[in-house]
């Protein structure tokens, strides 16, 4: 094993370096574990033909993580006969410090992993502690099913809990990014995803594989796990012509079930509607809904949500001023204060800095809040927080989110057809699980395939709907109807290509004359 001494330039990074560091405990048992994680891995599939790679941070509780010592397997070696001198020791910053001994004909000369400059980004931008590249068949072959599809979806499953951040109601969403000639060229598009996904825990690759991270070599492999059973469960509920993306996981729109003779269950292609095109008189793909003035009456948002967040903001942010997430909302408020205090927005007060106390920071949040909700702003600071303190609410039974009659119908309708059903709202995507999951019709959630906020853009701005567009994976975007009170909304989606319609619901605005939408007064239109 040859081992490079580098000058680390002082404190805890340069007792890494040292050769007898390098030569210790922790480092040898990391090298231990990637050779036997990459046998059970051979045996799974994943590393088969020299493909496939796992990195491992030596953890040491004495060193800061990101200067913890970065260990990664060989490129292009049988997986399942690694030994441990075999492994590649890098700095934390990427820097090589020890790599294997030639080994003699047939071995090829030592090479570190074609997937290091990924694993580096993994690392850098996510602060793992492992990262683990499989060329599992499922996770190959789940982005082709839908070769225009960026994403890849799915809920209501088990197995989601096991991801990091999820529970079984929620819609876990991967992203995918297109496969090159030569790994090290899919560096940039990983890390764009790894960046436009902040949730995400793993990255696919068209028609190769997957990167998955965690904060420890255990959650990595528990999530990598997962994420191939979730895949496996995908290709198998599209071969028996079910949607996995949708909560029931019931018949696609190409499919029909039924039982043979003999029981088993037959699949047809016979189509259970014909073309895609709402505007021609076809039912929709996918369905995007509005909330306040669409699902729900606009005084319930007004009066009985905006009140409520209003009048606990000050309890609420002093309760769990500690905690991480308020910590969070309290961060993103000051971003916000800041940009509305130069832009001259009125109402903006300036927020006294932490070490100022507790108490004078909560009375200039209180105030900023109280200004922002009066305006009716659409911005995320906001919206987030306004979710926490919803959230105690239902957890509390004070509130109880309302929709109008025709809505649970429709929604249950529109699932047995097999039709997704999204929400898009200002209010952020935990509001909006609150509002439906704790209706006065029960639990709806299991008809809704996902929730969609501003992250992915205003609801009045074009590019909005286009994202949703690509994120939703349909063909073109008039296979999707969006329907909406507002007239903005509705003029925004169209220039993207969906079909509108507009919500006409007691309390809602006036329209222009001549819109040129056509209008509901129920789902039930639809």
């Amino acid at each position: 094993m040859a081992t490079l001494a580098v000058n680390g330039g002082g404190g805890a990074a340069a007792a890494t370096h040292t050769q007898a560091y390098l030569e210790g405990r922790a480092v040898k048992e990391t090298r231990v574990l990637i050779s036997e994680l990459c046998r059970h891995f051979y045996t799974l599939g994943w590393v088969s033909g020299t493909g496939g790679s796992i990195t491992i941070k030596v953890h040491d509780d004495s060193i800061p993580k990101p200067q913890q010592l970065i260990l990664m397997s060989p490129s292009g070696v049988q997986k399942e006969r690694m030994e441990p001198e075999d492994m590649y020791v890098l700095s934390g910053n990427g820097t090589t410090l020890s790599s294997p001994s030639p080994k003699p004909y047939p071995h090829k000369p030592p090479k570190c992993s074609d997937c290091a400059p990924l694993f580096m980004k993994a690392y850098e931008k996510r602060d793992a502690g492992a990262v683990i590249h499989s060329h599992g068949i499922e996770s190959c072959l789940v982005t082709m099913i839908n070769p225009m599809s960026k994403e890849f979806r799915i809920t209501h499953m088990e197995m989601i809990k096991g991801i990091k951040g999820h529970g079984y109601y929620d819609e876990l969403v991967v992203p995918i990014i297109e496969n090159t000639a030569y790994e090290n060229e899919l560096t940039d598009s990983l890390a764009k995803a790894i960046d436009a996904y902040p949730k995400a825990t793993a990255v696919l690759v068209r028609n190769h594989g997957i990167y998955v991270w965690g904060d420890s070599w255990i959650n990595a492999k528990t999530q990598a796990e997962c994420y191939h059973y979730l895949f496996d469960a995908a290709i198998k509920l599209h071969q028996l012509g079910l949607d996995w993306s949708t909560p029931n996981h019931g018949p696609t729109r190409n499919f029909k079930l039924g039982l043979g003779s003999n029981g088993n269950v037959n699949t047809s292609a016979k189509a259970v509607t014909e073309g895609s095109d709402y505007g021609s008189g076809l039912f929709p793909r996918c369905i995007v809904l509005d909330i306040e003035g669409t699902t729900t009456p606009i005084s319930f948002v007004s009066e009985v949500l905006f009140p409520y967040a209003r009048d606990n903001v000050g309890k609420h942010l002093s309760v769990t001023y500690d905690t991480a997430e308020t910590q969070d909302d309290i961060k993103l408020l000051r971003s916000q204060v800041e940009d509305d205090l130069k832009q001259g927005v009125a109402g903006a007060v300036p927020i006294p800095p932490g070490d100022a106390g507790k108490e004078e920071v909560i009375a200039a949040l209180v105030a900023n809040v109280d200004a922002m909700i009066k305006a009716d702003r659409k911005i995320t600071a906001l919206k987030q927080l306004q979710g926490h303190i919803w959230r105690t609410g239902f957890e509390s039974n004070e509130l109880e989110g309302e929709v109008f009659d025709d809505v649970p119908e429709a929604l249950e309708k529109w699932h047995s057809l097999g039709t997704k059903v999204y929400i898009y709202s200002s209010g952020s995507r935990l509001a909006q699980r609150l509002i439906f999951g704790n209706s006065n019709y029960g639990d709806l959630r299991k008809y809704l395939s996902g929730f969609f906020d501003t992250a992915v853009g205003n609801k009045r701005e074009t590019p909005s709907y286009v994202e949703i567009t690509n994120s939703l994976g349909v063909d073109k975007p008039s296979e999707i109807l969006f329907v909406t009170d507002v007239y903005q909304e509705a003029t925004a989606a169209k220039a993207a290509g969906l079909e509108v319609v507009i919500s006409i619901r007691p309390g809602n605005g006036p329209l222009p004359e001549n819109h040129g939408f056509k209008t509901i007064n129920s789902f039930a239109e639809i």
